[in-house]
């Protein structure tokens, strides 16, 4: 494998598989993961409970700018709890030392927004078709239709609400992703080696993936 260092950062819809291809991408490039860790380690800095720093980053304030300049004025939205905007603060500074000490994954936590002026990095979007999604939440995570659909309902909209607010654009905004790719394709670990070869290309990496 190359020596230079690279973060790949994946941002997807809810019952897309896009933490599972993700963690999968990182066992077959041998590099670090990290998805929930980024919310314990925040809590840790802020000397809070996870619960608490969960709750109040997935409440994000729905107020998306109307215009596209209210971000030049407003940088972190109106009305979100000083608490909310502490964990997002946090949350940038741990990105930001992962991607400077070794390379790795970073799912969600708005990491494409906080790593975009990196020169060695990737942003992927990972989504699906709504059938596909709704699918693989009542065959996988074991939900009913009904909770099925109020989930994919209310994900889909608090991450987009708390993209646009600290990051001015909506997760599959593709100018601001190198790769969107339908995980229904292919599936998880077809989706997985796709992307994981497109890496190896990208940073010229020596070798293939090689599926185990």
């Amino acid at each position: 494998m190359g020596k230079s260092k690279y973060v790949i950062t994946v941002t997807r819809q809810f019952g897309s598989l896009g933490r599972p291809i993700a963690k999968r991408m990182s066992e077959l490039l041998g590099i670090e993961y990290y998805d929930r860790d980024l919310v314990d380690q925040a809590a840790s800095k802020l000397c809070l409970p996870v619960s608490v720093v969960d709750e109040e980053e997935e409440s994000a304030r729905r107020q998306v700018a109307a215009s596209p300049f209210s971000r030049m004025v407003f940088p972190l939205g109106k009305g979100t709890s000083d608490t909310q905007d502490k964990i997002f603060e946090a949350q940038q500074n741990i990105i930001q030392f992962l991607a400077e000490k070794e390379t790795c994954i970073i799912v969600g936590r708005c990491s494409d927004f906080t790593l975009s002026e990196m020169k060695n990095s990737m942003h992927i979007y990972i989504y699906a078709s709504y059938q596909a999604r709704l699918e693989h939440c009542i065959r996988d995570l074991k939900m009913d239709e009904q909770e099925a659909r109020r989930m994919i309902h209310e994900v889909d909209e608090a991450r987009d609400s708390y993209h646009m607010h600290y990051a001015g654009y909506l997760p599959d905004d593709k100018n601001h992703k190198d790769i969107l790719i339908d995980s229904s394709f292919l599936g998880i670990e077809g989706t997985a080696s796709y992307l994981a070869e497109a890496v190896r290309r990208k940073f010229m990496l020596g070798g293939t993936v090689c599926v185990k």
